[in-house]
């Protein structure tokens, strides 16, 4: 049985909460965050606390707060003799300071309030610093995740900022769409089944080969008419680089 302190009481600390509890093997004892509010999503399943002197000892404890907030945070930990992992994926190892063990637990994954999630599936990347320390980490995963990688503080750091290119700057795309559909009375559920099969496509093809549109096919008139198109400057631009850029990649000249 494996025990855990979970810090923080944020969307991703709700997920973890969750997948935690669905497994016998583990057993958490206690969640600690600053806003009493926030605490309720956890109180009847769980002993809660707002108090970060008071925490109840455990095999490990999982900090998973805003990245700023890690370092304020880790050094309520000092005396604790359990493993301390953090849940950030930019955010190096070395940031939780001087304590008896430190790791990583990184769940590659977009966490939204109301949204569950099969965590089975969850990439799940982990960092310790010495063998025990990863063994534990390696069973705590394994027992939510199929998918679990030892992976450094650097690597992580640029898994992380792969993830923001394909997960939130695509998801700030979807907004654009979804502003030029509502702007001309469009369902934006119309382009639902084209963002699933685009995205179902990695499963056969990596990204260079699933690549169409008119930037790679250099269809210079359909560009110059969705530019005229976009009455907003921003959109404009990010249209106008985004095709350069495709053009290049594909070895057209826009």
């Amino acid at each position: 049985m494996i025990s855990i302190v979970l810090l923080g009481t944020g969307n991703v600390a709700k997920h973890l909460f969750n997948a935690f509890l669905r497994v016998d093997e583990i057993n958490v004892l206690q969640v600690i965050g600053r806003n009493e509010g926030h605490l309720a999503y956890f109180k009847d399943k769980v002993e809660t606390g707002t108090d970060f002197t008071k925490i109840t000892d455990a095999d490990i404890y999982i900090i998973a707060v805003s990245d700023d907030a890690i370092a304020q945070v880790a050094p309520f930990l000092k005396k604790k003799k359990g493993l301390v992992a953090h849940t950030s994926g930019s955010v190096a190892l070395k940031s939780l300071g001087d304590l008896n063990h430190r790791g990583v637990f990184y769940p590659l994954q977009t966490f939204s309030e109301g949204k569950s999630i099969d965590f089975k599936k969850v990439p799940i990347c982990i960092e310790g610093e010495d063998k025990s320390d990863m063994n534990l980490l390696k069973i705590l995963a394994g027992l939510i995740s199929l998918e679990v990688h030892e992976i450094t503080s650097e690597q992580r750091k640029s898994l992380h900022l792969a993830a923001v290119f394909v997960n939130n700057f695509t998801n700030y795309l979807f907004t654009i769409g979804h502003d030029i559909c509502t702007e001309h009375n469009l369902p934006f559920s119309m382009l639902k089944p084209l963002i699933k099969e685009t995205v179902n496509k990695l499963d056969y093809l990596a990204p260079l080969d699933a690549q169409t549109g008119p930037a790679k096919r250099n269809d210079v008139k359909t560009i110059e008419s969705h530019l005229n198109q976009l009455k907003n400057k921003n959109y404009q631009d990010i249209y106008s680089l985004l095709s350069k850029l495709i053009g290049e990649k594909y070895g057209q000249k826009l």
